[in-house]
C-alpha cells in the first residue's frame, strides 16, 4: 500500500477465521456492472426498489477517493464494497454486499478487521458505516465489531424507513 488508509493498493490478502483468504483487490467496470444487477434482486435493496440500472452504475462507475473494490475467494467473486476513506477523521464503507452462498463465512468481519487495520495505520479516528434498519444481518455484524448507533436517519433511503449510523472510535 503506498499510503495507510487509502485503499489504493492493486490488492490485499485478508484471512478469514475459517481460514479462507479474502482477496480485495479493484472491482472492474464490467464486474461492477454484473454485481449490480444481482445485488439489486437481494435485500435491503430489492425492499426499497433500488433499480438494477442505478446499483449497476454505481458499482461500474470511477468516482475518485472512493474506490470500488471486488471481493473474492480462491477466484470467486465473493461480493463488493465501497471505501470513503477520510470521511469525518476515519473511512465510511459506504457500501458492502456478498453474493448469495458466500454470507455466513467470516468475509464481512475479515473486511471490517482489514479496513480498521488500514485505518489504525493511517492514525485515523474513527470508522463509520450505515445499514437500513431492516437489515438484521449487517446490524448484528456491526455491532460485533464494536460499532455503536450513533444517528438515525429517517427516510433517508426510502419513505417510512431509517438508515443506522454506525461508528467505531478508534483512539
Amino acid at each position: 500500500m503506498s499510503q495507510p488508509g487509502r485503499f489504493d493498493a492493486e490488492r490485499y490478502e485478508v484471512a478469514t477465521a475459517h481460514g479462507d483468504i479474502l482477496l480485495v483487490s479493484a472491482l472492474s467496470a464490467e464486474e461492477g456492472a454484473q454485481l449490480g444487477r444481482l445485488f439489486a434482486g437481494i435485500d435491503p435493496w430489492a425492499a426499497y426498489g433500488y433499480p438494477a440500472s442505478v446499483m449497476a452504475n454505481f458499482l461500474s462507475s470511477f468516482e475518485p477517493g472512493a474506490p470500488r473494490l471486488r471481493l473474492s475467494v480462491g477466484g470467486t467473486t465473493a461480493g463488493a464494497a465501497v471505501i470513503r476513506p477520510g470521511w469525518l477523521r476515519g473511512p465510511y464503507m459506504q457500501f458492502l454486499a456478498l453474493v448469495p452462498g458466500m454470507q455466513g463465512r467470516g468475509l464481512g468481519s475479515a473486511l471490517l478487521s482489514f479496513i480498521e487495520s488500514e485505518a489504525r495505520a493511517g492514525k485515523e479516528r474513527n470508522l463509520w458505516v450505515a445499514a437500513s434498519e431492516i437489515n438484521g444481518g449487517a446490524i448484528r455484524l456491526y455491532e460485533r465489531h464494536g460499532f455503536k448507533r450513533v444517528a438515525t436517519l429517517d427516510e433517508l433511503a426510502w419513505d417510512g424507513r431509517a438508515e443506522i449510523l454506525f461508528r467505531k472510535r478508534l483512539t
